[in-house]
């Protein structure tokens, strides 16, 4: 494993997601694969809870959460990673925190999954 993967896995346990998410992290536990825009665009997008996610960016920025266009140039769904057994939130932290001020359980994201040793594995 190269020194940059070890760098993103966090070695501790999520910490608590509150009454929103399931947990939060700091950083990917997972080495994310080079994937592209089309690749997530084949996966069709289904409804998770907000409270089977476990997110992989611990700080929010104000200004990305109140703009109006902030999906304008990217997908419109939240990008979840499926990879041992859990579901983590990769792309998409201020999309599923504005559907929890709107007291909006669930989002629509895209789910793909990534074998134990990192291959990704679409939908």
């Amino acid at each position: 494993m190269s020194n940059a993967n070890q760098q993103r896995r966090p070695s501790r346990r999520p910490l608590s997601g509150g009454k929103v998410f399931r947990g939060v992290l700091d950083a990917r536990p997972y080495a994310m694969p080079e994937v592209t825009s089309r690749d997530w665009a084949e996966i069709p997008p289904r409804q998770v809870r907000l409270d089977d996610l476990i997110t992989v960016k611990a700080e929010l920025r104000l200004d990305v959460l109140l703009a109006e266009d902030s999906t304008f140039y990217g997908d419109m769904f939240g990008h979840v990673i499926s990879w041992q057994g859990e579901l983590y939130l990769d792309d998409g932290l201020h999309r599923a925190v504005q559907a929890a001020l709107h007291q909006r359980s669930t989002m629509h994201v895209r789910i793909a999954k990534l074998s134990d040793d990192g291959e990704w594995l679409g939908a």
